[in-house]
């Protein structure tokens, strides 16, 4: 299919998808970017949050974008750190944390970013709160979990706080300088105001407002919004700027090994089989047929085909309702199907 006609038919499935879930009520409403070359389409369906039909949804909408954070921010900077010099991806993390010895001393990068660290796996920071303890040596200290492959946070956590060590500068610091490189304008870290601006996500007790304008992960929210695994907030616009840019380091140069463009192509080739399905690349998922993507809790996903330099990013607060987030599995499933057929 031409790229043209391929960018037309996702589009009006994913607005297709979207509409359905907006008028059954499953979410206020999404905006999606659809790209491949130098052409890209957004879709707009319903608004930013529930019962006001004024604030409608729009590519320069701002959304808590949860788990792309991963993405986004920390997995682009360690392939930084990577590229100067001050990180390996196979040395444990006891080089960087002295301190020990600790359990989670033993655990490297690479392990990290394929969720193979043992690390514990919940999340839950509050036993932390009220105490003396490094957050970074803390999360060390625990005993490890049986080998395997687990989804967990506390490995992100734990890079964020690492790249702050590295470079000696915050995290929400570091990663604005990469965006703004990458001519990425409205991506940030919270607080945002509460404004049409920004999509509220949940409303965790009735009666009350729901959170809105800063981070909706827990964890993240206790170490004051800024962390390595969630956090950052973004529009339809820079999500498609950031897959372009993307996909336009993985098509100009193979990379030089030690290089950022090395470490993409890394980060985009199977490392640990996941079922039959996916497996996981460095921080991405990867599938058989070489698409690649991550989803984030809020109700937000980035796809990319980097054989073809096609890309779907999908940004919703389909948390807004409550944490079933009906039709979400339908609307990724759909941008699945639209690069695979």
């Amino acid at each position: 299919m031409l790229d043209g006609d391929w960018l037309a038919e996702t589009g009006s499935e994913i607005r297709g998808v979207l509409k359905v879930m907006v008028d059954a009520g499953w979410i206020p409403g999404g905006t999606a970017v659809v790209g491949t070359g130098s052409m890209w389409e957004f879709v707009a369906v319903g608004g930013t949050h529930a019962g006001d039909a004024e604030h409608l949804a729009a590519p320069d909408v701002h959304y808590d974008v949860a788990s792309l954070t991963k993405i986004m921010a920390t997995w682009p900077l360690v392939g930084r750190a990577v590229a100067e010099g001050l990180m390996d991806l196979d040395a444990p993390l006891a080089e960087h944390f002295p301190g020990g010895p600790y359990p989670g001393g033993r655990v490297t990068v690479r392990q990290i970013l394929t969720h193979t660290s043992r690390l514990n796996p919940v999340t839950w920071l509050e036993r932390y709160v009220g105490t003396e303890q490094d957050l970074a040596e803390a999360i060390l200290s625990e005993p490890l979990d049986d080998e395997g492959y687990r989804y967990i946070d506390r490995g992100f956590i734990l890079l964020g706080l690492l790249l702050e060590r590295l470079f000696g500068a915050p995290l929400d610091q570091l990663a604005g300088e990469l965006w703004s490189v990458a001519g990425m304008s409205s991506t940030t870290y919270g607080p945002l105001p509460r404004s049409p601006m920004v999509a509220p996500t949940e409303r965790r007790i009735p009666g009350t407002a729901p959170t809105w304008g800063v981070v909706h992960d827990e964890s993240a929210a206790l170490m004051g919004g800024v962390a390595g695994h969630a956090g950052v907030f973004t529009t339809a616009i820079d999500l498609g700027v950031f897959a372009r840019d993307l996909l336009r380091v993985y098509g100009e140069s193979q990379g030089a090994s030690g290089s950022f463009a090395h470490y993409l192509r890394q980060s985009w080739q199977p490392q640990v089989p996941v079922d039959e399905r996916f497996s996981r690349g460095l921080a991405w998922l990867v599938t058989g047929d070489g698409l690649v993507y991550h989803h984030g809790y809020t109700g937000v996903s980035l796809f990319l085909q980097p054989s073809t330099g096609r890309y779907v990013g999908l940004l919703t607060n389909a948390v807004h309702y409550g944490r079933r987030r009906t039709g979400l599995f339908d609307l990724r499933a759909a941008v699945r199907t639209a690069f695979t057929g």
